[in-house]
């Protein structure tokens, strides 16, 4: 089987697209990358969708976490120090076994039962995982960021006269996002990587089509080589990685471009000599 007729055959197998029987034997290179990078769709799946919500959520809980009200702060401090303190490969077996019970109580409104069992699956109940961890995470990072907004700026948004949502909406909001944006970079790539445990989190994948790290799996224990297949899922994620960095680059400079010098191009500038 040539390379073209495997890419053709396997590329899309992750989504159920393609040829259906995993090869068993003369495995290549060709058919590794392929499977692999086909259950790469689900990590991106996974760390998109986690983000997107997460974003949104994490704004909601840092507004939430600096209000005078006790009954928002509160549970917006709890939340965060819940699901930071605990490592994220518990907050999966702990979700799953949850989850779990769910189908087998069975979830009853107005006489009617509601079915739950999809919550168990790897699309749905790990996504969650992620989006609660991702949002506990960055909403301290946006928290610490909207108590660092200068007063001057805040000071200035009144002296023109902005109250309420418009202030927040205009001045303090993207200050609050020009600082904290860096920091968010980075749980953005974290969130990335941990999606990687979401192989082991027991969440079982859609009709055995995983993600990239099952592939990788079965390829190692089938060649009993595992020094090819985990390296090619490393390439994949230091590429998508890049990327990710590359994207979030483009916001920043699009969140300071009112800073004339304030945001300058990575140069690589290798140190030679001590």
């Amino acid at each position: 089987m040539s390379c073209v007729q495997t890419i053709a055959d396997y590329a899309l197998r992750s989504i159920g697209i393609g040829e259906r029987l995993l090869p068993r034997s003369d495995f290549t290179l060709c058919q590794q990358f392929t499977l692999i990078g086909s259950g790469l769709i689900w990590n991106l799946y996974f760390a998109f969708l986690a983000l997107l919500a997460g974003f949104f959520l994490a704004n909601a809980l840092a507004v939430a976490k600096t209000s005078p009200s006790r009954w928002l702060r509160k549970p917006a401090d709890w939340f965060i120090f819940l699901f930071r303190g605990s490592p994220l490969f518990i907050q999966f077996f702990l979700a799953y076994e949850a989850l779990v019970m769910l189908p087998r109580a069975g979830i009853e409104i107005l006489g009617i039962t509601i079915e739950t069992s999809w919550l168990t699956r790897a699309w749905a109940g790990a996504l969650i995982v992620l989006i609660l961890n991702t949002t506990a995470y960055s909403a301290q990072i946006f928290h610490g960021a909207l108590m660092s907004v200068p007063k001057g700026d805040i000071e200035a948004a009144d002296a023109y006269g902005l109250t309420g949502w418009h202030k927040f909406r205009r001045v303090t909001w993207p200050t609050m996002m020009r600082l904290a944006w860096p920091s968010y970079t980075n749980e953005a790539i974290f969130l990335f990587h941990a999606t990687t445990l979401v192989f082991f989190s027991g969440f079982p994948a859609f009709q055995q089509k995983g993600d990239s790290l099952y592939y990788a799996s079965y390829f190692a224990d089938k060649t009993f080589n595992p020094f090819v297949a985990y390296p090619i899922v490393a390439g994949y994620f230091i590429i998508c990685t890049l990327i990710l960095i590359g994207l979030f680059g483009i916001a920043n400079r699009r969140l300071n471009r009112h800073l004339p010098g304030a945001v300058k191009r990575l140069k690589y500038r290798p140190q030679l000599v001590r």
